[in-house]
């Protein structure tokens, strides 16, 4: 793994934003195409390879949580644990999640899993495809991702029920909108009957007891790119457990379980001492060098790195109130000041392609820029 500087394309503002891609930048630049990471096709195949285990991993860690009813050490609430084991057994559809890795020394490290609502998953999948073919044409990425879309949205049409597939996010946020917007239109390739609804237009219809769009019509399937937490936090999110319609929403119930960091000491507790994992405890114990992370934060947020009894790096934001977890540190790797972080996508239950997101600092938040990668072959 090398990072290699380069000139950035001429107009590579207006090529981006052809692509509809129109948050490259805000008061500090987002897509970043003055430097590229260079793989080995070994490497891809190691990090590929960990993708698929940890997924594996994973499932089974949804398992062990149901089985041994550790829901009170994620802090789900009580009322919602029927929905979640339910959707768990109706096997419902889950259709991607991001594993972030420290990839360093030829070891991968699993950092935390974005289950519910990852984001940047339009630049990996389109952005940095298009910047590749302007750069190199003749090399490769590992990036499946927009194929196993449209592929896994097409085997999911015998799984959803019969209606429209609503696709929702928030009105103010940019980002997400690109985001919801781009796996609708996959769907759509898919040949799938699909509508735009945001979170603040889903309607509840009383006498029915069941979710409603703008025409007043049921909801029968929705994808939404708003946190499980949040709308378990708000009055309307009680209406997911008396809803009559049984709607069925995507991500499901269940990867509340996921989206959780909570789930590392758990897969610690079940893995231990496996080479992609780190120690991961609910408490310091004698950890002496490590990452205080909140069991529910976004972007980086109250993040603490502490080496040697001492606090290198710290992040603020609104998050802990649920509690913190411990895990033992692993720094990323330095390229001169530039502090790479790998997403590594899971699309269906297939590894898809991986973006690059990094930081001047060890902790990556939501200042960090996504970087193109290529593969040397």
């Amino acid at each position: 793994m090398e990072r290699i500087k380069i000139e950035p394309r001429n107009s590579w503002q207006k090529e981006v934003e052809k692509l509809g891609f129109g948050f490259h930048s805000t008061d500090v630049a987002y897509w970043d195409e003055s430097a590229y990471y260079e793989f080995s096709l070994n490497e891809i195949n190691l990090i590929e390879k960990a993708t698929s285990e940890l997924w594996e991993m994973m499932l089974s860690a949804v398992q062990y949580v149901i089985d041994k009813k550790l829901y009170y050490k994620l802090h789900i609430p009580e009322w919602i644990i029927p929905s979640i084991e339910a959707s768990w057994e109706k096997d419902y559809l889950s259709i991607y999640g991001r594993f972030d890795f420290a990839f360093k020394n030829g070891e991968i490290k699993l950092l935390e899993f974005n289950a519910d609502t990852p984001t940047s998953l339009y630049e990996a999948a389109i952005v940095q495809w298009f910047w590749l073919q302007d750069f190199d044409k003749s090399k490769d990425q590992f990036n499946s991702i927009h194929e196993k879309l449209i592929n896994y949205w097409i085997e999911s049409k015998n799984h959803l029920k019969p209606g429209k597939l609503h696709f929702s996010c928030v009105k103010q946020s940019l980002e997400d909108l690109t985001t919801t917007e781009y796996l609708r239109d996959c769907a759509i390739q898919a040949k799938l009957d699909t509508q735009l609804i945001f979170i603040d237009d889903i309607g509840w219809d009383i006498p029915n007891q069941g979710f409603i769009d703008l025409e007043n019509k049921p909801i029968q399937n929705i994808f939404k790119l708003y946190p499980y937490e949040w709308l378990l936090n708000e009055n309307f999110g009680r209406n997911l457990v008396a809803d009559q319609h049984q709607t069925q929403w995507i991500e499901p119930y269940w990867k509340m379980i996921l989206s959780n960091k909570a789930i590392l000491p758990i897969l610690w507790e079940l893995y231990p001492y496996h080479p992609y994992l780190l120690k991961s405890y609910f408490h310091r114990n004698n950890l002496n060098d490590y990452a205080k992370k909140p069991i529910l934060s976004r972007e980086g947020a109250n993040i603490e790195l502490v080496k040697a009894g001492a606090s290198i790096a710290k992040t603020s934001g609104e998050y802990g109130e649920e509690g913190y977890i411990y895990q033992d540190l692993f720094e990323l790797p330095n390229f001169n000041g530039n502090y790479p972080l790998i997403g590594s996508w899971i699309i269906g239950q297939q590894p898809a392609g991986i973006g690059i997101r990094e930081s001047n600092r060890l902790i990556t938040d939501n200042k960090s820029r996504f970087i193109p990668h290529l593969i040397n072959s």
